[in-house]
């Protein structure tokens, strides 16, 4: 926590807003994406996906491959309580939302499902999509696809596998990656390594908790130095990396409202 603290203060005195932003890119994605106030109807289906999770009271076994939660002791999980502790907020819901529309992204990867808060507005952002999501335990994957059938969402396929396992066996290309499921930096770091094959110009990808602990931070810093990676952007929560061999080199550290 001290980490954090200590990384949000250095985050504020460097992050700026559109203003102070040039590069075409990065400056319309802040105006036309983060900034974007629209009242989206698929926002009042995330809501009441949302409502219906925080009313579930019931309890599963929840076996986590990840770094383990600074909230929960023990496996026994109510899904309310995860939903109201350790579930994506609704802010960064819909920006996940937005940004998946906003791209257009229809090939998509969720790295953790969890209880598919980000899964949802993954699925809505784009009637073409096709998300493919990825979690360990298979109690916690179980409760999550109850609620996709529940809510008619049909283009979700969900795999119960380890993230590394799914990443050795696939090729596929994707437009949009989303990982949150593993703080620990080692892995994320090789988890982006692997990644490195199903991307492509205009892909994306999305890492969340980049301040978690200083080896979340340090494999931030060298996925950002990586060659590959041409524009970056820190909004303290979220590291986004693109892969457009048309920019020149920059990193960007943008406040989000």
């Amino acid at each position: 926590m001290i980490h954090q603290s200590k990384s949000y203060i250095k985050f504020i005195r460097l992050s700026k807003n559109r203003h102070g932003v040039h590069s075409p890119f990065v400056y319309d994605l802040v105006t036309k994406c983060f900034n974007d106030k629209t009242k989206y109807s698929e926002y009042e289906i995330l809501k009441t996906h949302r409502k219906a999770l925080r009313s579930d009271p019931s309890t599963f076994e929840m076996k986590d491959f990840g770094q383990g939660s600074r909230v929960f002791k023990g496996s026994a999980r109510k899904v309310s309580s995860v939903v109201k502790n350790a579930g994506m907020k609704k802010k960064r819901q819909k920006l996940l939302f937005r940004l998946a529309k906003y791209f257009k992204s229809e090939n998509i990867l969720e790295l953790g499902t969890s209880l598919g808060l980000g899964t949802v507005a993954l699925s809505l952002s784009n009637e073409f999509a096709a998300i493919s999501t990825v979690e360990g335990c298979p109690n916690t994957l179980s409760k999550a696809q109850h609620y996709f059938e529940k809510f008619n969402l049909h283009n979700i396929q969900i795999h119960q596998q380890l993230f590394g396992e799914f990443l050795q066996n696939t090729s596929e290309k994707f437009d949009l990656i989303y990982i949150d499921g593993d703080h620990n930096g080692e892995r994320t770091f090789g988890y982006f390594n692997s990644l490195l094959k199903n991307v492509h110009n205009n892909s994306a990808i999305i890492f969340d908790d980049i301040y978690w602990s200083k080896d979340m931070t340090e494999a931030w810093q060298k996925i950002i130095a990586n060659e590959n990676v041409t524009v970056s952007i820190d909004t303290f929560q979220w590291g986004l990396v693109f892969f457009r061999k048309e920019q020149a080199k920059q990193h960007f550290v943008i406040r989000i409202g």
